[in-house]
């Protein structure tokens, strides 16, 4: 495994202010180094929280979003105004309160067959992202959450290896929790990505986080660490 970077904070409040302050300070330093900030946001009471803050600290700095592609690491195949929507929960807190405009959005259509939104996404990645020298769409930064079992975005424990080893960029796939059908990033994008933000917060997490970070493969998330030279682990949960 490639140990990761691991930054501890003493509660949610200041993990969110963290967090959303070092996006804000990438964004700037990508889009003005190439024009551009690809970002997969992930869905979670704590995505939440951070991408509000994130809203409100650009309007507080007068910080432009202008060349931020916003996509998602996965969504539950609903539609974009359901309750269970990673789309419809940064709409709510990043989007709308920041007046992104439409074209810069690129969501998981988790109101068509989820066989079709895959491809669909998959091809959208291929069209918009540079590729590595293995072909694999690259985003700048993909935030992750955590799991109460260790999996990221819906890559859950016990996936089937046509999951596990799909290089395809987006897959869907049956989750272990309603709504079970799901979207979501498959490994290779997420080992190909610039930046991988692991936000591990909440109570309940200390085993899986613990398993993550040992040896062997025992979570998805301990499985992407194995893939990728360094992931930030941002948590407040305590001996991480």
């Amino acid at each position: 495994m490639n140990p990761p970077e691991i930054l501890r904070f003493a509660g949610t409040d200041t993990l969110v202010d963290a967090v959303s302050r070092r996006w804000l300070d990438l964004v700037a330093d990508d889009v003005a180094r190439s024009g551009f900030h690809r970002v997969a946001l992930p869905g979670g009471r704590v995505a939440g929280r951070f991408m509000a803050a994130a809203a409100a600290g650009a309007k507080v700095r007068g910080q432009s979003w202008d060349g931020v592609a916003f996509f998602w690491g996965d969504e539950r195949c609903v539609p974009p105004d359901h309750a269970d929507s990673n789309y419809r929960l940064a709409a709510e807190n990043l989007l709308t309160p920041a007046a992104i405009v439409a074209s810069q959005c690129h969501r998981l259509r988790g109101e068509l067959p989820p066989a079709d939104a895959a491809r669909l996404a998959s091809a959208e990645l291929r069209a918009l992202l540079p590729s590595n020298a293995d072909g694999v769409p690259v985003l700048d930064l993909v935030f992750l959450g955590m799991g109460e079992d260790g999996h990221v975005a819906s890559l859950f424990p016990g996936a089937p290896d046509a999951v596990v080893h799909s290089r395809e960029p987006v897959l869907d796939v049956i989750g272990p929790k309603p709504p079970p059908q799901r979207l979501t990033l498959g490994f290779t994008v997420l080992a190909a990505a610039r930046e991988v933000w692991v936000l591990a917060s909440g109570a309940g997490k200390e085993e899986a986080l613990r398993l993550s970070l040992a040896s062997g493969l025992q979570t998805p998330l301990a499985r992407l660490l194995s893939l990728r030279p360094q992931t930030r682990i941002f948590t407040d949960i305590a001996g991480a």
